[in-house]
């Protein structure tokens, strides 16, 4: 079950970049005819396009880890990742109670039941 959580988070991540380039593409459009460089500070939407979209990569990159965390048997690493998100989402699902973090929230409870061995 751990390793498959591990592959949903990737799976999360990539979809968070993939949806993020999508919904905000006229915003990407925009700050690549400007030229990139300091194009995503000093408007909110424009922020919120680039933060948005660029954190699926570590979710990503997490997910990927964890799935290699588990395939070796360092489930105590993967216990410290379940802790970590479990705080990421509880702090982002009280900051905003309308996101999507909830699905972090279900998640991550899996990686740290999996780091003490209660499932596998």
């Amino acid at each position: 079950m751990t390793l498959v959580a591990s592959w949903l988070l990737f799976l999360l991540g990539i979809a968070h970049v993939l949806f993020g380039m999508a919904r905000y593409r006229p915003h990407f459009q925009e700050a690549f005819s400007e030229g990139f460089v300091g194009r995503f500070s000093g408007e909110y939407g424009r922020a919120l396009a680039f933060w948005f979209t660029i954190m699926g990569l570590p979710l990503a990159l997490i997910g990927f880890l964890a799935a290699h965390l588990v395939s070796i048997g360092d489930l105590g690493t993967v216990k410290i990742i379940g802790f970590a998100l479990l705080m990421t989402a509880v702090t982002g699902v009280l900051a905003f109670p309308k996101s999507p973090l909830w699905l972090l929230v279900l998640l991550s409870p899996i990686f740290v039941l999996g780091g003490y061995e209660v499932i596998s």
